[in-house]
């Protein structure tokens, strides 16, 4: 699977992908994650990408010519399944959405900046908006590193224990089930005792149990 990420400001985004598990998923040659300084396409002298909003207004406003020339690029190179902007009016991602992206090849996300982008850009080349919640960040490179890890874990391969990831909260509406490690006695917490038992059966209805009564608890609009 492949992420060309456009970004005016590609160096915020080399720290989150070069460890953990999205470094290991590079280094298997699972996922390949390349970032596109969007500064590359501007063709004045300054490589300005944004100017002044039309109608007046606060803020500056990305322009169409760069990230144009730069995703014309990239469609001529391969085809892609999506091209993803990043923004707090998109729809909301979840755990549905990462399942589906993680099925792709080739995806394109555009991180915005300043008071944001043209709207024709939105209009003519985005195929989906994704907003990892309601509130306003300074760009969009932050929830681009946030959509890429959620779904690059899902890919097969990518994690060493394969059904880690399908017992994830939100995997099946539910929030996860508390965990526990040793020691199964620490200053009398204990552990409960179907987890010591070795019943499998009797511990995956715990499991199911507690996940549901969490959820109940935490996130009662996931089960309507």
């Amino acid at each position: 699977m492949r992420f060309d990420i456009i970004s005016v400001l590609p160096d915020l985004l080399t720290s989150p992908f070069a460890h953990s598990i999205l470094q290991r998923a590079q280094k298997k040659g699972i996922a390949e994650i390349v970032v596109h300084n969007l500064r590359d396409y501007a063709t004045n002298k300054q490589k300005s990408v944004d100017d002044y909003p039309y109608g007046g207004g606060s803020g500056m406003i990305m322009a169409v010519p760069p990230f144009a020339a730069c995703i014309e690029q990239l469609q001529s190179e391969r085809e892609y399944d999506e091209i993803i902007f990043m923004s707090p009016d998109g729809e909301t991602l979840n755990q549905t959405i990462a399942n589906q992206l993680s099925t792709k090849k080739n995806i394109i996300i555009l991180c915005g900046h300043y008071k944001g982008i043209d709207q024709r850009i939105r209009d003519i080349y985005v195929t989906r908006e994704i907003s990892i919640g309601d509130y306003v960040l300074s760009g969009g490179e932050l929830p681009a590193a946030v959509l890429v890890d959620a779904v690059i874990r899902l890919i097969p391969g990518v994690l060493n224990d394969e059904t880690s990831a399908l017992s994830d909260s939100f995997q099946g509406d539910l929030l996860d089930a508390p965990l526990y490690t040793r020691p199964a006695d620490w200053r009398g917490h204990k552990v409960p005792d179907v987890l010591l038992s070795g019943h499998e059966a009797k511990i995956n209805d715990w499991r199911h149990e507690e996940a549901v009564k969490r959820t109940q608890e935490r996130r009662p609009d996931l089960l309507k």
